[in-house]
């Protein structure tokens, strides 16, 4: 869970601000919580909620978010790919990257998608097509050999 909020955030601070918040909210349902088989859509779904809340807040904060500072060099060139790929996600409005990470990373159906984010099918197909379309954009014809069809 921790990983997809750094995938929502693009920030690993602020992916575990959400987290935190996330497991308080887990923790404070925990008694109306009857069946536990299920906990882990659960908690994903506490954790986008609290993502997409806290974009919402994002203008009355007063601190700025920074870059991180740059990693090592990595000799395998998939795992740059996957950085420059993680930050163009970051650049996504944060509907559409909550689609894209639940979608995408967690291969959640449409309709899978569609009941975590409270929203209809369609939604889902519209966001992950613009969400798709300005990841593609971002990142250039370079990377057509990562292109996702929807």
């Amino acid at each position: 869970m921790r990983f997809t909020a750094f995938l929502l955030c693009g920030n690993w601070h602020e992916a575990e601000d959400v987290m935190q918040s996330a497991f308080l909210k887990l923790y404070l349902a925990g008694p109306k919580l009857a069946d536990r088989s299920g906990l882990e859509p659960y908690l994903r779904q506490i954790v986008v909620r609290t993502f997409l809340a806290e974009r919402r807040k994002v203008r009355w904060r007063r601190e700025k978010l920074t870059d991180a500072p740059p990693e090592g060099l990595s000799s395998v060139v998939a795992a740059e790919d996957r950085l420059v790929v993680w930050q163009a996600l970051t650049a996504v409005p944060a509907r559409q990257r909550a689609v894209l990470v639940l979608r995408f990373w967690h291969d959640l159906s449409v309709e899978d998608t569609a009941a975590a984010l409270k929203c209809s099918t369609g939604t889902v197909k519209s966001q992950s097509s613009k969400g798709l379309d300005a990841l593609r954009r971002r990142l250039g014809p370079e990377f057509d050999h990562l292109r996702l069809e929807v």
